[in-house]
């Protein structure tokens, strides 16, 4: 019997971690190992981000994609997604995980260049999806980030920084919320 076609066939997508890069029992990386043409944009430095350095480096693994790429972005990976999606190369979509809030007293001190979050209107589909007890940011600041960028929002329940230590496994409510975004893009 033949499978089902889903909006994730064939897709070439980019995982932007966070700060620590998203290790072996992130859903991040689950979903990595599951679609073996998805590519991690690759950092110098993953506990002391520069917004500069992440900047170049997220814009050599979309300039490497022959296709228009789906960013799949958590925590400080998100906030990098709107400092860089002004000068976007063709981007299908973005899913935008935990965005921090740097006015939070949990924000990592070692990140420079993130103090300031972009309020422009991202040039492509997305969703902002939140915790209801994220340390790192409120709901409130995840709705206003998505009302900035334009983005479609989702409120995933009390599952903390939606990473490794919420005990997510592969997060499957997370992926149909990413296959809902590209059936819609």
């Amino acid at each position: 019997m033949p499978s089902r076609k889903t909006a994730i066939d064939g897709v070439m997508a980019l995982i932007v971690p966070g700060i620590g890069n998203s290790g072996p029992r992130h859903w991040q990386t689950l979903w990595e190992r599951q679609h073996p043409c998805w590519q991690r944009v690759q950092q110098r430095d993953w506990d002391h981000p520069v917004r500069t350095e992440w900047l170049q480096a997220l814009e050599s693994a979309v300039a490497g994609c022959s296709a228009p790429v789906v960013l799949i972005a958590h925590s400080m990976g998100c906030l990098l997604v709107a400092h860089w999606a002004q000068r976007a190369s063709p981007v299908r979509a973005a899913l935008l995980v935990a965005p921090p809030d740097p006015n939070e007293a949990a924000f990592p001190s070692t990140a420079r260049g993130f103090e300031r979050v972009p309020s422009d209107r991202l040039p492509f589909p997305s969703l902002v999806v939140a915790s209801s007890d994220d340390p790192f940011g409120s709901v409130a600041y995840a709705k206003q980030c998505a009302a900035d960028w334009g983005s479609a929002f989702a409120e995933a329940g009390a599952i903390g920084h939606i990473n490794a230590e919420s005990d997510l496994g592969e997060w499957p409510a997370g992926f149909a919320l990413l296959e809902q975004l590209l059936a819609s893009s």
